[in-house]
């Protein structure tokens, strides 16, 4: 009996095991308790302090992508409640998905209005276990204005046994009398302090081989602009790019120097600067450089052959927008008048190629109006 117990916990460390192989990054080290919660010091304060006299008010998330909203949540759920009664105590809906009047009328509703399900004797003991539940509305700023007036009175109505917790990344979307109803708190851009030391703890659970002569990390986190979320998903795409080519035995030597020398990985199968801004679609400054040396010269034969050399290898117009917004605003020796003009023409062609525009054609036109500015 005891040598069949024993295979059955192997086996279930076994699929633990695979199933933690598998998955993504972001969700494997997503924070379990709010001690892991990084940078947002303020929240994770007011929120123990909460979990202490277990009375949680209905709450409002709010801030940029990937700064730890919904992990914020979530890890404060399942210290409240622990594994057993999370799953019926905590509702987790994405409102971008659901944001009609009826899912507020349906799913919202019915769940709000369930009694409290009873905790075992072991969850009281380890947990707080606080007799109302928890309904998580991710993306709330995305729901119609007559789901946000219904989902006021759900709130009002069930309170007694629901707590509410409203997730967004712009809190001007959400209506006043939703907002007033909730304590707010403000979720801002991780520093580079907090961000580093989570990637530094994830490459060294990873085994991850970076550049010990480049600061590979801290260009990992430039890149991705205070997102946590999409600094780990650039550091885990560069790694697994990394072990894919490592483990080609059948390349020839010169064609592993060839791809080093493109920029995707080393010889020496480590991480680069440059095999994380390959990854992440991040234009090398040499050919922005080209780009903004052609435009200030005004040879529009040029301009048009180094853009349709940027169309042809297949980079992203927003950002070659991006690159060539830091390349002329940073630059001191163009004058105010004419980084106005500059901001201007990049603010429309921004707008235009998020109406879905040609980008061959707004590319040509931003470089031909900038060139005529300068």
């Amino acid at each position: 009996m005891a040598s069949i117990l024993m295979q059955k916990s192997q086996q279930a460390d076994q699929y633990e095991k695979e199933r933690l192989e598998h998955t993504p990054w972001v969700e494997k080290y997503r924070p379990k308790n709010l001690d892991d919660v990084a940078a947002q010091d303020h929240a994770v304060k007011v929120l123990k302090k909460t979990i202490e006299s277990a009375n949680l008010p209905h709450m409002l998330f709010y801030g940029p992508p990937g700064t730890g909203k919904t992990s914020t949540i979530l890890a404060l759920s399942k210290q409240l409640y622990g594994p057993n009664l999370y799953k019926s105590r905590v509702l987790e809906l994405n409102a971008s998905d659901e944001r009609g009047i009826s899912i507020v009328r349906q799913k919202i509703k019915n769940f709000a209005r369930l009694t409290v399900s009873n905790p075992t004797k072991d969850d009281l003991e380890n947990y707080p276990c606080p007799p109302y539940k928890i309904i998580i509305l991710d993306e709330a700023d995305s729901m119609t204005n007559d789901a946000q007036s219904a989902l006021r009175r759900t709130i009002e109505n069930y309170s007694s046994v629901t707590r509410f917790c409203l997730i967004c990344n712009y809190i001007t979307r959400i209506i006043d009398p939703l907002a007033s109803r909730c304590s707010k708190f403000r979720f801002k851009s991780l520093n580079n302090d907090n961000a580093l030391n989570r990637l530094k703890y994830i490459a060294e659970e990873e085994h991850i081989n970076l550049n010990r002569n480049e600061p590979v990390l801290e260009e990992v986190l430039k890149i991705s602009g205070g997102d946590l979320r999409k600094a780990i998903t650039f550091l885990q795409s560069a790694t697994k790019l990394n072990n894919s080519l490592k483990g080609a035995q059948d390349l020839e030597d010169e064609d592993v120097q060839m791809l080093g020398e493109e920029g995707e990985t080393n010889a020496d199968g480590t991480i680069t600067i440059s095999s994380v801004r390959e990854i992440a679609g991040v234009i090398s400054d040499s050919v922005i450089n080209e780009i903004a040396e052609v435009i200030k010269a005004k040879d529009h034969k040029r301009i048009i052959t180094e853009i349709n050399e940027i169309i042809l290898q297949g980079w992203s117009a927003q950002q070659v927008l991006d690159q060539l917004h830091d390349k002329f605003i940073l630059d001191d020796q163009i004058n105010s008048l004419a980084k106005n003009g500059i901001a201007k023409t990049l603010f429309t062609v921004d707008k235009r190629l998020n109406n879905g525009t040609d980008e061959h054609v707004q590319l040509l036109d931003l470089c031909l109006q900038v060139a005529k500015i300068l």
